[in-house]
Protein backbone atom coordinates (compact mmCIF):
# COMPACT_ATOMS: atom_id res chain seq x y z
CA UNK A 1 0.00 0.00 0.00
CA UNK A 2 1.26 3.67 -1.07
CA UNK A 3 0.67 6.31 1.50
CA UNK A 4 1.31 9.94 0.92
CA UNK A 5 3.59 11.53 3.31
CA UNK A 6 5.16 14.58 4.09
CA UNK A 7 8.96 14.68 6.17
CA UNK A 8 9.07 18.13 7.96
CA UNK A 9 11.77 17.03 9.88
CA UNK A 10 15.75 16.06 8.88
CA UNK A 11 15.26 12.95 10.07
CA UNK A 12 14.57 9.45 8.11
CA UNK A 13 11.03 8.70 6.83
CA UNK A 14 9.42 5.90 9.42
CA UNK A 15 10.70 2.66 8.55
CA UNK A 16 10.52 -0.58 9.71
CA UNK A 17 14.00 -2.00 11.61
CA UNK A 18 13.34 -5.43 9.79
CA UNK A 19 11.98 -7.13 7.14
CA UNK A 20 9.05 -8.54 9.12
CA UNK A 21 8.48 -5.92 11.70
CA UNK A 22 4.81 -4.91 12.32
CA UNK A 23 5.66 -1.30 13.59
CA UNK A 24 7.50 1.68 11.78
CA UNK A 25 10.04 3.26 13.96
CA UNK A 26 8.88 7.40 14.48
CA UNK A 27 12.08 9.77 15.71
CA UNK A 28 11.71 12.97 17.57
CA UNK A 29 11.84 15.90 15.43
CA UNK A 30 13.55 18.70 18.08
CA UNK A 31 15.14 21.74 18.22
CA UNK A 32 16.28 21.07 21.91
CA UNK A 33 16.68 17.94 23.94
CA UNK A 34 13.50 17.52 26.01
CA UNK A 35 13.86 16.05 29.42
CA UNK A 36 11.63 14.23 31.17
CA UNK A 37 11.35 14.39 34.98
CA UNK A 38 10.24 11.19 36.83
CA UNK A 39 6.22 11.10 36.18
CA UNK A 40 6.49 13.77 33.63
CA UNK A 41 4.72 13.44 30.43
CA UNK A 42 5.35 15.70 27.09
CA UNK A 43 4.30 15.63 23.25
CA UNK A 44 6.97 14.86 21.44
CA UNK A 45 6.75 16.01 17.36
CA UNK A 46 7.77 14.35 14.56
CA UNK A 47 8.07 16.38 11.93
CA UNK A 48 5.54 13.27 9.99
CA UNK A 49 2.28 14.10 7.92
CA UNK A 50 0.42 11.50 6.33
CA UNK A 51 -2.92 10.80 4.39
CA UNK A 52 -4.39 7.18 5.09
CA UNK A 53 -6.52 5.61 2.99
CA UNK A 54 -10.20 5.61 4.30
CA UNK A 55 -10.80 1.71 6.50
CA UNK A 56 -6.92 2.18 7.67
CA UNK A 57 -5.70 3.66 10.97
CA UNK A 58 -2.28 4.50 12.21
CA UNK A 59 -1.84 3.08 15.73
CA UNK A 60 1.19 4.67 18.12
CA UNK A 61 3.02 2.60 20.69
CA UNK A 62 5.68 1.93 22.61
CA UNK A 63 9.16 1.05 21.63
CA UNK A 64 10.13 -1.77 24.12
CA UNK A 65 13.35 -1.00 24.86
CA UNK A 66 13.01 2.35 25.53
CA UNK A 67 10.33 1.53 27.89
CA UNK A 68 12.74 -1.10 29.18
CA UNK A 69 16.40 0.48 29.17
CA UNK A 70 14.78 4.22 30.25
CA UNK A 71 11.18 3.64 31.89
CA UNK A 72 9.81 5.98 29.22
CA UNK A 73 6.43 4.68 27.41
CA UNK A 74 3.77 6.30 25.28
CA UNK A 75 0.78 7.35 27.07
CA UNK A 76 -2.68 6.57 25.32
CA UNK A 77 -1.55 3.83 24.40
CA UNK A 78 -1.90 2.30 21.23
CA UNK A 79 -3.02 5.98 20.17
CA UNK A 80 -4.65 6.47 16.85
CA UNK A 81 -4.43 8.60 14.14
CA UNK A 82 -7.70 8.46 11.91
CA UNK A 83 -7.53 8.07 8.53
CA UNK A 84 -8.81 11.87 8.37
CA UNK A 85 -6.19 13.49 10.54
CA UNK A 86 -3.62 15.40 8.41
CA UNK A 87 -2.03 17.23 11.38
CA UNK A 88 1.70 16.30 12.04
CA UNK A 89 2.11 13.10 14.22
CA UNK A 90 3.11 13.68 17.92
CA UNK A 91 3.60 11.21 20.60
CA UNK A 92 2.90 11.82 24.32
CA UNK A 93 5.77 10.36 26.31
CA UNK A 94 5.94 9.73 29.92
CA UNK A 95 8.74 8.67 31.83
CA UNK A 96 7.56 6.49 34.56
CA UNK A 97 11.33 6.06 36.16
CA UNK A 98 12.75 7.49 38.90
CA UNK A 99 14.94 9.40 37.06
CA UNK A 100 15.17 12.40 34.36
CA UNK A 101 15.41 11.12 31.06
CA UNK A 102 16.54 13.23 28.02
CA UNK A 103 14.94 12.62 24.45
CA UNK A 104 17.73 14.05 21.30
CA UNK A 105 16.29 14.98 18.49
CA UNK A 106 16.33 11.78 16.16
CA UNK A 107 15.83 9.40 18.67
CA UNK A 108 13.42 6.66 18.16
CA UNK A 109 10.62 7.62 20.32
CA UNK A 110 7.66 4.98 19.34
CA UNK A 111 6.56 2.59 16.72
CA UNK A 112 3.34 2.99 14.18
CA UNK A 113 1.31 -0.05 13.45
CA UNK A 114 -0.71 0.50 9.95
CA UNK A 115 -4.20 -1.53 10.81
CA UNK A 116 -7.22 -1.82 8.68
CA UNK A 117 -10.47 -1.31 10.71
CA UNK A 118 -14.27 -1.63 10.13
CA UNK A 119 -16.84 0.80 10.96
CA UNK A 120 -20.09 -0.53 12.77
CA UNK A 121 -23.76 -0.09 12.56
CA UNK A 122 -25.77 -0.67 15.57
CA UNK A 123 -28.30 -2.97 15.81
CA UNK A 124 -30.72 -2.64 19.10
CA UNK A 125 -31.83 -5.95 20.31
CA UNK A 126 -33.01 -6.95 24.01
CA UNK A 127 -31.33 -9.69 24.44
CA UNK A 128 -27.41 -11.10 23.36
CA UNK A 129 -27.26 -14.84 22.42
CA UNK A 130 -25.55 -16.84 24.85
CA UNK A 131 -22.10 -17.90 25.59
CA UNK A 132 -20.28 -20.30 27.70
CA UNK A 133 -18.16 -17.36 29.48
CA UNK A 134 -21.61 -15.28 29.68
CA UNK A 135 -20.65 -12.56 31.88
CA UNK A 136 -17.23 -13.22 33.01
CA UNK A 137 -15.15 -10.97 32.94
CA UNK A 138 -11.57 -9.69 35.10
CA UNK A 139 -9.85 -12.89 35.94
CA UNK A 140 -12.93 -14.82 36.00
CA UNK A 141 -11.34 -17.74 34.51
CA UNK A 142 -8.60 -17.98 37.56
CA UNK A 143 -4.78 -18.00 37.57
CA UNK A 144 -4.04 -21.94 36.85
Amino acid sequence: MKVPIINRSNNPLPAYATKQSAGLDLYANLENEVCLQPMERRLIPTGIFLALPEGYEAQIRPRSGLALKKGVTVLNTPGTIDSDFRGEIQVILVNLSSEEVCIQHGERIAQMVIASYQTVEWQAVEALDKTSRGEGGFGHTGTK
